[in-house]
């Protein structure tokens, strides 16, 4: 709402319902601040599987906030292959690698993971896995 002058009012913190406000009125002068609070069917995050199942297409990554996706591709192409590599070590299920090897395989232009692949094997990779 735009009062006087164009700038914006607020609605009193009163009207707002008592679950809504961030603190609790004590008188006109006194607010007692409350920690916020969790609702009570807290969702608890989804597992790996969930996750691959419901995977279209890589997500939004802070990392890389630009139009050029060149370095997620190339980092999550390491990534993928490290995890495969320290999970392998320890006799672990790489089941939690394969979050990067789908991000890779829908930034990463074909021809650059086949080239990548190819120098893994000859042992000429340019990456540090």
């Amino acid at each position: 709402m735009i009062g006087l002058h164009g700038r914006a009012i607020c609605r009193p913190a009163h009207s707002l319902p008592e679950e809504r406000r961030a603190f609790t009125i004590r008188s006109k002068s006194h607010f007692e601040f409350k920690p916020p609070t969790a609702p009570k069917e807290v969702k608890m995050a989804e597992d790996i599987k969930t996750k691959l199942e419901n995977y279209r297409t890589a997500p939004f990554d802070a990392r890389f906030p630009n139009q050029n996706q060149t370095r997620n591709c190339w980092s999550n192409y390491l990534d993928y292959h490290r995890c495969q590599k320290a999970l392998t070590a320890k006799g672990e299920d790489t089941m939690p690698c394969e979050w990067y090897r789908r991000v890779y395989k829908s930034l990463c232009p074909m021809s650059w993971i086949q080239k990548w692949d190819d120098q893994r094997e000859e042992g000429t990779f340019p990456g540090k896995i």
